[in-house]
């Protein structure tokens, strides 16, 4: 009697741990079929397999921080060899069209304040100039780039709107006077939240 009490508690024990082993992508559950002649069967069951881990996108903050790191490392006070200002890289007739005309360049240089305002005019400004095209090829490849809104908006930034949607539509790729092109800004730009 001993005996069958004590094989019948192996039994037990090795049931339960046998229903939560798990041997590759399939669970394998033991099931006695009977405890006095200790004979167990496994069951395989197929596991679904793991949905892909989709990462939230960057903030808006993270999103200035990197064009700001890629166009001046992130120096208020830089005026390029072009002429461009500040940590953005402003031009005088894009930030006169935003309404900042009233402000000089050295005023301009000298205010963080205004750099993050001027930068913010421009993206709303991009944003209503490429709205359908944002609607049309958001979550979508186009000449083998991923698209996203922030891509766009940071494309636009660099080349304008204008040759933003000649890209999106015949793959004319325009480059800035360093040979920077659009298509290298909607990919290293994209997937950022951008709340304006």
């Amino acid at each position: 009697m001993r005996n069958f009490v004590r094989i019948s508690l192996i039994a037990t024990v090795f049931f339960i741990c046998s229903a939560f082993t798990t041997i590759g992508r399939s669970v394998i559950a033991a099931v006695p079929l009977n405890i006095v002649t200790q004979k167990v069967i496994k069951v395989e069951t197929k596991i679904k397999p793991d949905l892909p881990v989709i990462t939230p996108a960057k903030s808006t903050k993270l999103f200035l921080n990197a064009i700001g790191r890629r166009e001046s490392s992130n120096r208020y006070w830089v005026v390029n060899s072009y002429g461009y200002m500040g940590k953005y890289q402003f031009g005088r007739k894009t930030l006169d069209k935003l309404g900042f005309k009233h402000i000089t360049n050295k005023e301009f240089l000298n205010s963080p304040q205004i750099q993050e305002q001027a930068m913010r005019a421009l993206l709303k400004h991009n944003r209503k100039l490429l709205k359908k095209q944002i609607a049309k090829y958001k979550n979508s490849v186009r000449n083998g780039v991923y698209i996203t809104e922030s891509g766009l908006l940071a494309a636009a930034h660099l080349g304008g709107a204008g040759n933003v949607k000649k890209w999106l539509r015949n793959g004319k790729d325009f480059q800035d006077g360093y040979g920077t092109s659009i298509k290298e800004y909607v990919t290293l730009f994209g997937n950022y939240q951008i709340v304006l």
